[in-house]
């Protein structure tokens, strides 16, 4: 069964970037300690990121995070999702209009303009097909930002919640949840590195 699935990297206080995130530096002051684990040989680090990846069918993004890893300074051969890992997924963008161009063209993007819930949708349409094509069931991710995730769980629209604590405070940023309504999730798994702590929650 394809599930959605929120993913993203976070610190003890709370934030998915540093302070004064911008194109030129998509995780804001010090946010680069965030994720320090994906770089990191410990076998339990990549063992979390090949799984991640591996059942990824589709993953969806706000525009903002498109505009960051899209830009000069974003991902790259051998930088991205996925980057050291299996074959790519579809990435579905939430915006208010598509880009005039793109420069990472040989990725599988849609741009949706309807909103969240039609791009949960199509991103779980396209990780279905997927999933029938490799005999598998694979994921919808929603890797960010955090605005973006933290509107599809107030939205209900999130199975599960997997999350990177990083060792860091930052002190200031991009906050995970602002204003959330309360809720108590459940509690799956629990993985310890020396550079997160890998938590995964059902979200009821």
């Amino acid at each position: 069964m394809t599930r959605v699935v929120a993913d993203i990297s976070l610190s003890l206080d709370g934030f998915v970037t540093g302070p004064d995130p911008d194109p030129d530096n998509g995780l804001g002051v010090g946010g680069e300690a965030l994720h320090t684990w994906a770089f990191s040989d410990d076998p339990d680090d990549r063992r979390i990121l090949r799984e991640a990846t591996a059942r990824s069918g589709a993953v969806i993004l706000g525009r903002r995070l498109f505009d960051v890893i899209d830009g000069p300074k974003g991902w790259n051969d051998d930088f991205g999702y996925g980057a050291r890992e299996v074959g790519k997924p579809a990435f579905i963008v939430v915006t208010n209009s598509p880009p005039q161009s793109v420069r990472l063209t040989d990725l599988d993007w849609t741009f949706v303009t309807t909103g969240l819930p039609d791009a949960v949708a199509a991103a779980r349409k396209r990780a279905e097909t997927a999933s029938a094509q490799r005999d598998q069931d694979l994921d919808v991710v929603l890797m960010g930002g955090g605005a973006t995730i933290g509107s599809a769980i107030d939205a209900g629209l999130v199975d599960a919640l997997t999350l990177h604590l990083a060792p860091v405070v930052l002190g200031a940023g991009t906050p995970l949840f602002t204003g959330a309504a309360p809720r108590t999730l459940v509690q799956r798994s629990v993985t310890s590195t020396s550079t997160a702590t890998h938590l995964t929650y059902d979200i009821p």
